[in-house]
């Protein structure tokens, strides 16, 4: 139980990744723990793609441009897509959240690229080949971690509240 709280209190964002590939069960097994992500009323409308290729990740940063010019560097990316439902957004973030941890778990670094809502998502759902009616939940960049700058996080006793603000 401490290793997982261990997970949670030091899982950061990474920009900077080793060339070191990840080896394919380790992919698998982060997209088998999104996939496992609470959902509202069950939908579970995620569906993910692993792009590896070096040159779909350059064709996808030049897509997404100056928001993550890191990707092509990342060992892999997962593209978190929804179905559109009442609660898409709910369910892809609790998805992408269990891909970071786990990926953490695994050693990797990763950082949450947004989606939803950003100006290049329509682009990339093409350059993706998802059909219609999917939304760009995340783009999530994934490898060993070759630096772990970390900037501070807000102490617990600026953020926690009892009863009311």
């Amino acid at each position: 139980m401490k290793e997982f709280i261990e997970v949670i209190k030091n899982r950061r964002s990474v920009r900077k990744y080793s060339d070191k590939k990840i080896p394919e069960d380790v992919i698998i097994d982060i997209v088998d723990c999104a996939r496992l992500a609470p959902t509202a009323r069950n939908e579970q409308p995620w569906e993910f793609i692993i792009i590896r290729d070096r040159r779909n990740l350059e064709k996808l940063t030049a897509i997404i441009g100056k928001n993550a010019p890191f990707l092509k560097n990342a060992s892999c990316c997962i593209a978190v897509f929804c179905r559109e439902t009442k609660y898409y957004l709910e369910d892809g973030c609790a998805a992408t959240q269990n891909i970071l941890l786990s990926a953490k778990s695994y050693g990797l670094g990763s950082c949450w690229i947004a989606g939803d809502k950003k100006e290049y998502a329509e682009k990339v759902r093409k350059f993706l080949n998802v059909p219609l009616g999917y939304k760009l939940i995340s783009l999530v960049s994934l490898g060993y971690p070759e630096d772990t700058y970390s900037p501070p996080k807000r102490a617990l006793e600026d953020v926690i509240h009892w009863e009311k603000f």
